[in-house]
């Protein structure tokens, strides 16, 4: 396997590319960013110094990794949605010791031209609806849209729609896959194996 880098790509002396990935047009790795093996990092992507890619994460055109956002593996960022690490910029005040630390987990999936604002988590295999603004943590397997995102149900590990309440008590399959899923108040759980 190899990688692959396109001519109009930057990809800063120190970065960490892993295996099998791709680097597409206009894309800007900075130093210190780890990109783990067979990512793909869409034209006009940007990797900061302090960021944390896992295997197989599709970032798709036009997004910007901010310094202090971590992408656990199988991750997918939809076009052009944005991250941020400061709550309150300023152009005249510098606050780069001010940087909240943001973590998706493994299998999220970010929809196009969604925010995710500092200082939180989206949990494994959630799934944040296009133009969602995530301004709190987002449960494992939650489905959230909106303005702010709140949640309006469940998905499974393949991405299907899950037939339980957003909360409340309940047990469905997902209908690609089999696997049950357990609701026990606002926690949701696969009791099927990994």
């Amino acid at each position: 396997m190899t990688i692959q880098i396109h001519a109009t790509a930057v990809v800063d002396a120190g970065a960490t590319i892993g295996e099998g990935s791709a680097v597409w047009h206009f894309t800007h790795v900075c130093a210190g960013a780890v990109v783990g093996a067979r990512c793909s990092l869409g034209q006009g992507v940007f990797v900061g110094n302090d960021v944390r890619i896992g295997n197989d994460v599709r970032i798709q055109n036009h997004v910007s990794v901010y310094d202090a956002v971590t992408l656990e593996d199988e991750v997918f960022c939809g076009p052009s949605m944005v991250f941020t690490n400061v709550l309150n910029p300023r152009s005249a005040v510098p606050r780069k010791n001010e940087y909240r630390r943001t973590l998706i987990k493994r299998g999220a999936t970010l929809g196009a031209n969604c925010t995710v604002v500092c200082g939180h988590t989206v949990g494994a295999f959630a799934f944040v609806g296009a133009g969602a603004v995530v301004t709190v943590d987002v449960p494992d397997f939650a489905l959230v849209v909106g303005v702010p995102a709140r949640r309006i149900g469940w998905m499974s590990r393949h991405g299907e729609r899950l037939a339980l309440p957003a909360s409340g008590h309940g047990e469905a399959r997902c209908p690609a896959t089999g696997e049950r899923y357990v609701l026990a108040g606002e926690t949701l759980t696969c009791n099927s194996p990994t």
